[in-house]
């Protein structure tokens, strides 16, 4: 009775490499549950599946590690996991690790930080982790290290309600990481490119390209810059979107 239920999910799909790490990271710390998707679901950020049925299958069972593939997004499968699949609410959940970066403004497009702010909703503490390699089998050795860190510490001292953890790795050895920096989000955007292309029937189609435009590259508090410089870096997100700076000038607004 006194091991840890942790719930981990991902949004790169059931058998991705970085997912198959954060499994073994997190299996020493508790009876581990794997519920994700079928199949890649990377930029579904919140999304949730309403228009079609929503399928879940068990892959494997072992003692301490139960695995299950679902047809929707990651924030489906958080949420069948925590109402039909898990015998009670899980202390923890993890989501990731992502192959590529969740810095930045990228956060609210991301479905491995979709899992974790639907864990967040329901006052579980949650974290996702990403690595800045967009490779199938990169090198997870300085992922997997820290992360087992960072989970000993949300299992040891848990998170502040309302508030989650958005942890990003650069692509560096892990001889040359200068450690863990707690940080904000920079800002900037993304700069969207549609790349115009004819399909074989004479269609125009548009695939999405683009590249990140970082607003304040050299304020050295913000994930940006702690990843650029050879540094951990991790966010404490809240997912109460309310500007509550804005909230006296609005309420002065004449309304008659």
């Amino acid at each position: 009775m006194d091991r840890k239920l942790i719930l981990i999910s991902n949004d790169d799909g059931i058998h991705a490499k970085g997912l198959e790490k954060l499994i073994e990271v997190v299996m020493p710390f508790g009876d581990v549950v794997v519920v994700a998707p079928g199949k890649g679901e990377s930029g579904m950020s919140h999304a949730i599946t309403m228009k079609h049925p929503v399928r879940i299958r068990k892959i494997s069972e072992e003692p301490g590690l139960t695995k299950y593939s679902c047809s929707g997004t990651p924030v489906d499968s958080v949420k069948l996991a925590l109402n039909k699949i898990l015998t009670r609410k899980p202390d923890f959940i993890f989501s990731g690790i992502n192959h590529g970066s969740n810095s930045s403004i990228s956060v609210i497009y991301s479905g491995t930080l979709g899992a974790v702010t639907e864990g967040c909703f329901n006052g579980i503490p949650s974290a996702g982790f990403s690595l800045l390699d967009h490779d199938p089998d990169a090198d997870f050795t300085l992922a997997c290290k820290y992360s087992s860190k960072i989970i000993n510490n949300v299992i040891k001292h848990s998170l502040p309600d309302g508030t989650c953890l958005n942890v990003n790795f650069p692509v560096i050895p892990a001889d040359e990481i200068r450690g863990i920096k707690v940080c904000r989000q920079a800002t900037g955007v993304w700069k969207e490119e549609y790349d115009k292309r004819i399909d074989p029937y004479g269609s125009d189609y548009y695939w999405l390209t683009g590249d990140f435009n970082n607003f304040e590259p050299d304020a050295e508090d913000t994930d940006e810059w702690a990843l650029k410089n050879k540094y951990v870096s991790v966010v404490p997100i809240k997912v109460d979107f309310t500007s509550f700076e804005a909230l006296d000038i609005i309420r002065k607004w004449d309304f008659s």
